[in-house]
């Protein structure tokens, strides 16, 4: 039962979008689920790759911050949650200039 789970949820890992119209707390709420329970069922990941998967599954409307954010930071000493705090600081600045 243990292994089916695993399986099940590095499936759902590995297919993770953003949804259309999602905002970037519902992502990470999504995405710190999944890792949490596959951390719990024994796998590792490394902080580099878990940021890169973050930024490759947000929609093409992220694209011009995820090419600031891959050029100009090291991904392999940046957390998860300071990228989503990134993310999450671009996306409330976009919403005051509309």
């Amino acid at each position: 039962m243990k292994r089916a789970r695993k399986h099940s949820l590095i499936q759902e890992y590995e297919l993770f979008r953003m949804q259309h119209e999602e905002n970037i707390a519902n992502v990470q709420k999504r995405f710190t689920h999944i890792v949490n329970h596959l951390i719990g069922l024994g796998k590792v990941f490394d902080k580099e790759a878990l940021n890169i998967k973050v930024l490759k599954c947000l929609d093409r409307s992220w694209q011009p911050k995820v090419t600031v954010i891959s050029e100009s930071i090291d991904l392999s000493n940046l957390s998860t949650a300071a990228l989503f705090g990134k993310l999450m600081e671009h996306e409330l600045e976009l919403k005051r200039l509309n």
